[in-house]
């Protein structure tokens, strides 16, 4: 049988068979109180999820800080049905699609809609023209949070940006506990031998968590 892992969490068994995934989907967070640092987002996400409205949110941020994550948590901590949408993907065919599947009542046990749409930068000129309507009273769908992720505004139009909640997300701070967890995380997946530095270790991925648990994995297999 499969043990849990820091969070409680079990990795997935079939016919008998535990298969492994990797360290930064073993350990991401799945509750908006789990995160490293980032604690305006978290207080800020969490009346959200107390209180949920139909509201369009803009997680800034550098790559893996969470951002994606994060909008995950929030659904369901809410909870909702979530729609994702990769950015190569976010075209006029796409967004009208999910626009009428939010129209309908959400699946059985939640609550409302959650679209994610990452790397929202990258939209086209006229995939974010043909949201300005989705994301005001013009064409909304009732009970729908979207969620758009990126590394930097620089690209989006003005009158996209006006319709949604910016949200900065922030490495700054997290060095702390980004190492208390690899320290817990070598504990739990059995490493032996001369224990790395964990500090520098995040240093060296400048932050981003998910990196630094992929160079602890590699540390890991090297014992």
């Amino acid at each position: 049988m499969a043990s849990p892992n820091l969070f409680g969490e079990v990795t997935p068994v079939q016919d008998g068979f535990a298969f492994p995934v990797a360290l930064s989907e073993k350990y991401r967070p799945r509750t908006i109180d789990g995160f490293a640092g980032l604690e305006k987002p978290k207080k800020i996400l969490a009346r959200l999820a107390a209180n949920p409205m139909p509201s369009a949110w803009l997680f800034v941020g550098p790559s893996g800080c969470g951002k994606t994550t994060m909008a995950l948590a929030l659904a369901e901590a809410i909870p909702a049905e979530v729609h994702h949408i990769p950015s190569q993907n976010c075209n006029l065919e796409t967004i009208e699609r999910v626009r009428r599947t939010c129209q309908y009542v959400p699946m059985s046990g939640k609550r409302m809609h959650l679209v994610i749409v990452d790397e929202a930068d990258r939209m086209s000129p006229a995939a974010q023209i043909a949201l300005l309507s989705k994301l005001d009273a013009t064409d909304s769908a009732p009970n729908t949070v979207w969620v758009f992720t990126c590394n930097e505004t620089t690209g989006l139009e003005k009158r996209f940006l006006s319709r949604c909640h910016v949200l900065e997300f922030s490495s700054y701070g997290i060095s702390g506990e980004a190492t208390k967890l690899l320290e817990r995380v070598w504990d739990a997946e059995g490493g032996a031998g001369e224990r790395p530095n964990f500090g520098r270790m995040v240093k060296d991925a400048g932050n981003n968590l998910r990196d630094a648990l992929m160079r602890l994995e590699v540390e890991l297999m090297a014992c």
